[in-house]
C-alpha cells in the first residue's frame, strides 16, 4: 500500500480512535525492560535523545553522569549533541576548531553501540552565530571569503567524523516564524542571499558525505500560530527541489506546547492542519525525522498527576499522527529528564510550578509520557 492509500485508510481510524488514544494514563509508569529503542526497532523505527557533555559525575544531562547515562542506555539507540557540535562549541575562532567535547561524546556512543546524529552544520540566525562570525570583516571579496569560512567549517567537521555520523542537521532554523522569510546573516549578506548560503551548505555537505542523510531542521509545529512558519518551511523545501539542492529530509523538532486541559479538543483542531503540512512535505519526496521531542506544559494544572496525564495524552496524539507516515524512521527526545530540560530556564511557568516536559521526572522516575511514547511506537505502522 502506498502512503496515499495508507493515509486515507488510517485517517478515519485515527479520528474514531481519538477517545481511546487520549485515555487517562497511570500516574507513574515503570519503563519496560526492553526500553524505547527496542520497542521502536520492532516497527522499523529508532529512538534516541539529546545528550550534553560534562565532568564525570556532574549533575547534568550528560553521558558522564551515571544516573543520566543509565536512562540513555535503557532507552536510546541514537544520540545527538545538545550543544557540543554547534559553531559556538566547535569553532571558537575563525582559524581554530575545538573537538574535545564532541570527540568524548563520540567515544561514549561508540563504546555503548549507539549511533550519533550531527547537530548542526549551520544554525542560520545571527543570535546563534559566534561573535567572531557576526563581526567578521569579509574584505574586498566578501562572497569568496564567506564561501571559504562556510565550506571550511562543513568540510572540517564532516571529514573528522565521516561515516560515524550518518545523518546531519545541515541547516537549522533558517525561516522566520513571524513572516515566512529567511533570516539574514553576515554570511548571507556576503554571499548574496540566504538561499545561496543554504544551498552552498547542503551542496558542500553532499560532496563530503555522498551517502549521508542531509536534513533541514526547524521548529514549526502543529499548534495554532505556526501557520506562517509552516508556510515558510514549505516554500523553502519547494525551492530546494526546484534548484536541485541535495536535501533528504525535514527534521521536525516537535517542541510541543499544550494550551489547556482540553487535550481532546485541542488535538481535534490541530490534527487536520498537521496532516496537510506533512502530506505536502512527503509529497515533495522528503523523509521525516522527529528530532527534539519535549512538551511545554502550558495551560495545565500545577498538580503533577493531572499535568503528567495531559502531557502524555498530548504526546500520544501527536505521535500517532506523525508516526503514521512511513517516511519517518527516527524519533529523538530533547533530553530524557526534567531535571536537565532547557525549558525551565527558557520559560518558567507563571505559577512557579517546575516544568515537567520530558520522559522522566527530577528523581529519574518514568512518567506517563514515557508510557505514551512506548505505546505510540508499538502501535506505529511497520516500516
Amino acid at each position: 500500500m502506498d502512503h496515499q492509500d495508507m493515509r486515507t485508510s488510517r485517517r478515519g481510524a485515527l479520528m474514531l480512535g481519538g477517545a481511546a488514544m487520549l485515555a487517562a494514563t497511570p500516574a507513574l509508569a515503570r519503563p519496560p525492560a526492553s526500553g524505547l529503542d527496542a520497542i521502536a526497532r520492532t516497527r522499523g523505527l529508532r529512538f534516541g535523545s539529546a545528550v550534553a557533555s560534562g565532568a564525570p559525575g556532574a549533575d547534568r544531562g550528560s553521558w558522564a553522569n551515571p544516573r543520566y547515562a543509565a536512562l540513555l542506555q535503557r532507552d536510546c539507540g541514537l544520540l545527538v549533541a545538545e550543544n557540543e557540535m554547534k559553531w559556538q562549541a566547535l569553532r571558537p575562532a575563525p582559524d581554530r576548531f575545538d573537538f574535545a567535547r564532541a570527540d568524548a561524546m563520540m567515544a561514549y556512543a561508540k563504546a555503548k553501540g549507539m549511533t550519533m546524529r550531527g547537530h548542526n552544520l549551520l544554525w542560520h540566525q545571527p543570535k546563534w552565530f559566534p561573535k567572531w562570525l557576526n563581526d567578521h570583516d569579509f574584505g574586498a571579496r566578501p562572497a569568496a571569503e564567506a564561501e571559504r569560512i562556510l565550506t571550511t567549517h562543513i568540510r572540517t567537521v564532516m571529514r573528522r567524523y565521516g561515516a560515524a555520523i550518518p545523518s546531519w542537521d545541515v541547516v537549522n532554523e533558517a525561516v522566520k516564524p513571524e513572516d515566512s522569510t529567511l533570516y539574514d546573516t553576515s554570511l548571507s549578506r556576503a554571499l548574496g542571499g540566504a538561499e545561496a548560503t543554504l544551498d552552498l551548505a547542503f551542496r558542500t555537505a553532499r560532496a563530503e558525505g555522498p551517502k549521508t542523510e542531509l536534513v533541514y531542521n526547524d521548529y514549526m509545529s502543529w499548534e495554532p500560530g505556526n501557520e506562517r512558519h509552516r508556510a515558510g518551511v514549505l516554500k523553502l523545501l519547494e525551492g530546494f527541489r526546484k534548484r536541485n539542492v541535495p536535501v533528504d529530509a525535514l527534521g521536525v523538532q516537535s517542541h510541543l506546547i499544550t494550551q489547556s486541559p482540553d487535550i481532546k479538543g485541542t488535538v481535534s483542531r490541530q490534527q487536520a492542519e498537521w496532516r496537510r503540512f506533512l502530506d505536502e512535505v512527503t509529497g515533495m519526496g522528503y523523509r521525516l525525522l522527529i528530532t527534539e521531542l519535549d512538551v511545554r506544559d502550558n495551560g495545565l494544572p500545577a498538580a503533577d498527576g493531572p499535568r503528567d496525564r495531559a502531557v502524555a495524552d498530548y504526546t500520544r496524539a501527536y505521535l500517532d499522527v506523525t508516526l503514521s507516515y512511513r517516511q519517518l524512521r527516527d524519533v529523538l527526545a530533547w533530553g530524557m529528564c526534567d531535571r536537565y530540560s532547557w525549558i525551565e530556564g527558557f520559560e518558567p511557568r507563571p505559577d512557579k510550578a517546575l516544568r515537567r516536559p520530558t520522559l522522566y521526572d527530577r528523581e529519574f522516575r518514568a512518567k506517563p509520557m514515557h508510557a505514551a511514547v512506548a505505546a505510540a511506537l508499538a502501535a506505529a505502522p511497520k516500516r
